[in-house]
């Protein structure tokens, strides 16, 4: 099915599943711990054996030598696979152009170096501590992204958006804003970490892993081990989290495909919480340069924002610069993103990647000028939203409610009884702030296929190879099937995370549900196309309910169309360019948080947030929101406790666990309101629906950061927002 123009009216602006709060289906099963993750597929293939990983001890250099003699004495040692004894794997996808294992040049901390294979994960652990690996280090790696060209602004990137004449209007400005802004590096720090079984059959190799995107996965596996794609199966069903750090195939499968070939039989790996800190991928840092130049009104007549941020490679690094391009209105624009190429592990996607470091900074930068024009935050980021995109005015977005999601927020939140002086309004020992920022996040679709498989017994079986990561893909593309084909949810059952179903979407970049399940409906369509021809009436004809088909006066059991047998059909939604060609499509929202400093210590506490968002047709309130208050959990997180430590001797980071790495517990975490404006893009997908998963996070961390400058009159720069940071500024007890 091809979608070339906006979506008209259709089944979904009369539905009766969609937009219903249903419970996840897959939560029975994710809370009675039988959901069946990677490194728990004891019963996939027998006869597994334990691999444990071993990640280079310098960031920079060569391995001259690795002694395996004293590992292969070790009881239950079945085999050892070196990097010394492959070519060089990397480069398997191209949003990922790293290396995995092979050779002997080593190019960050903890690249995968060998792994030990064993009978149990005990003796393999044991007998990986007894390589002896000899290295040359190279002392000219660059760990200090402060010190690199691209910090001072002396890079030559090209401008990402030169639009008129900055330097003249920001110049002429009467009221300008001239800034840096700093944020960290962060982990993903998802529940399960990176794992995988490998299994060869000849040729043919299994891996049953935590990944995002089963046909990605596939086809880098298939580069990695020489073979072709039709000889790799993935099976993903389920993941404990990944937001971005499992979009690519990362060493554990690698390692676990090569072992499990040297030794011959089933090979699980796993990668130790050190190894996903520096092993895999981080949200880049970043130091922006930020200059706003407004009217005596509060127009913006001018933007610049240069971003450097730390990269492995010429791919990679936080590209902060994302949503600045296309948030607020201002008619000169000059933006750039300058990665720096330095030896730190590899920088990549983080749930938001872009936007949650960027607006970290251009919405403390936004609440700034306000303060400088004497503005109502909120009424000063009304008064330069645009319905066009600001660097090709003559696109306009596809629907865009932002200023609705700050009046509607400002409303239930209560805004006009804020705290208005930074440091004027006390609990006790606590002084009380108030915060908000706005929330962008593009909209983009990804092609994705579906099978769906008419049973006898008039249910419906769904069968792709979309992964579901926490975010509820196997209740909305369950919703989905049973609202095109009139049954209810209890009708349909979902098969995901195999390779060997149609290619989806996947999830990543905030594509997935809305991608997904746009390619269920396309495979529902094609198989009422075949209910039609079967009863020899047209498909526009046909009314699906109740688990019936009507047609005229008639009405068919859907148990009786394939007359004993199954009925399967398949496609999917290909999404055409008319999309960006007639009209940017995005996500917007606004954050309100209150906060509370205490005036002794310094310590934040959050006390309430709000999140309202603009994100099309909400496909199911329930998980919609639980990705929401998720995002907004990770924001806290950002705003005043997450920061990758690194050491600027050695490359690494030090906190590389989650005794040191701090992120949000419940007891951080208060009252949490979501609101869903009740809109519909037909730019989007036929179903209306956009991703929200992502724009949840976008703008938290500021909301935040601007909550605690109002409690205590202290603005902090430099993320995140900790109590060292204010505690000597803070007004006298």
């Amino acid at each position: 099915m091809e979608f070339n123009n906006p979506a008209e009216n259709n089944v979904f602006d009369r539905a009766k599943v969609i937009g219903q709060p249903l419970r996840r289906i897959d939560g029975p099963l994710k809370v009675s711990g039988t959901a069946p993750y990677a490194y728990e597929r004891h019963d996939a293939v027998p006869g597994q054996a334990y691999g444990y990983p071993v990640g280079s001890a310098i960031a920079k250099g060569r391995i001259t030598n690795i002694d395996t003699s004293a590992a292969e004495a070790a009881p239950g040692v079945l085999g050892i696979v070196t990097t010394l004894e492959h070519d060089p794997i990397e480069n398997l996808w191209d949003y990922d152009p790293v290396r995995h294992f092979g050779g002997d040049e080593i190019l960050h901390y903890h690249q995968a170096v060998a792994v030990v294979v064993a009978e149990t994960f005990e003796q393999a652990r044991a007998a990986a501590n007894l390589l002896d690996i000899t290295y040359e280090r190279d002392e000219s790696a660059n760990f200090d992204l402060s010190k690199t060209p691209q910090a001072s602004g002396d890079s030559d990137a090209d401008p990402v958006q030169n639009v008129g004449d900055f330097e003249s209007a920001f110049a002429s400005a009467a009221v300008k804003l001239d800034q840096t802004y700093t944020t960290p590096a962060e982990s993903h720090s998802m529940m399960e970490p990176h794992a995988t079984i490998a299994a060869w059959d000849g040729d043919k190799v299994t891996l049953w892993t935590s990944n995002q995107m089963i046909e990605w996965g596939r086809q880098s596996i298939a580069k990695a081990f020489d073979i072709a794609p039709d000889n790799v199966r993935l099976d993903s069903p389920y993941l404990g989290g990944g937001f971005g750090a499992k979009l690519f195939v990362r060493s554990d499968a690698v390692m676990a495909g090569l072992a499990a070939r040297k030794v011959g039989r089933p090979v699980k790996v796993t990668l130790p919480r050190p190894m996903v800190f520096n092993n895999t991928t981080h949200r880049g840092e970043t130091i922006q340069h930020i200059r706003i130049g407004a009217d005596e009104n509060g127009k913006i007549t001018a933007i610049g924002h240069h971003n450097a941020t730390n990269a492995l490679t010429a791919v990679g690094g936080e590209n902060a610069t994302l949503p600045i391009v296309a948030f607020y209105a201002g008619a000169n624009r000059h933006i750039v993103n300058a990665p720096a190429k330095m030896h730190l592990p590899n920088s990549n996607a983080m749930r938001a990647p872009g936007e949650t470091a960027g607006l970290m900074a251009f919405e403390i930068a936004m609440d700034e000028m306000a303060e400088k024009l004497g503005m109502d935050p909120v009424e000063f980021r009304i008064a330069n939203d645009t319905q066009v995109d600001p660097g090709n005015p003559d696109v306009p977005f596809s629907d865009r409610h932002f200023v609705e999601c700050l009046e509607r927020g400002a409303e239930t939140f209560g805004w006009s009884n804020r705290n208005t002086a930074p440091g004027a309004t006390r609990d006790g020992a606590w002084m009380i702030g108030h915060g908000v920022a706005g929330a962008y996040r593009p909209a983009p679709v990804q092609k994705s296929g579906a099978r769906v498989v008419l049973e006898p017994d008039g249910t419906l079986r769904v069968e792709s190879d979309m992964t579901d990561i926490g975010t509820g893909s196997y209740t909305v593309m369950a919703q989905t099937a049973a609202e095109v084909m009139g049954l209810t949810i209890d009708d349909v059952s979902i098969d995901l995370g195999d390779s060997n179903y149609p290619v989806s979407a996947g999830s990543g970049g905030q594509w997935g549900a809305a991608s997904a399940t746009a390619g269920v409906y396309a495979a529902c369509v094609a198989l009422r196309e075949q209910i039609a021809e079967r009863l020899a009436v047209a498909e526009g004809d046909l009314t699906f309910e109740d688990g019936a088909v009507r047609h005229g006066d008639t009405s068919t059991p859907l148990s009786q169309i394939g007359k004993g047998e199954e009925i399967a059909a398949e496609d999917s939604i290909e999404f055409g360019d008319f999309r960006s060609k007639e009209a940017l499509v995005s996500t917007f929202g606004a954050h309100f948080v209150e906060v509370a400093v205490h005036a002794h210590t310094g310590e934040i506490r959050i006390r309430r947030m709000l999140a309202v968002c603009d994100s099309g047709r909400i496909l199911n309130p329930l998980t919609a929101r639980s990705q929401v208050i998720g995002a907004m959990t990770m924001g806290v997180g950002g705003a005043i406790m997450e920061e990758m430590a690194v050491d600027h001797r050695h490359g690494f980071f030090v906190n590389h666990d989650l005794a040191g790495y701090e992120v949000p517990v419940h007891l951080d975490i208060p009252s949490q309101e979501v609101i869903f404006l009740e809109t519909t893009d037909p730019y989007s997908t036929p179903l209306k629906a956009k991703g929200v998963g992502e724009l949840g996070l976008c703008g938290v961390a500021a909301a935040i950061a601007n909550g605690v400058y109002n409690a205590t009159g202290v603005r902090v720069r430099d993320y995140p927002v900790t109590l060292d940071k204010i505690i000597g500024q803070l007004p006298a007890v």
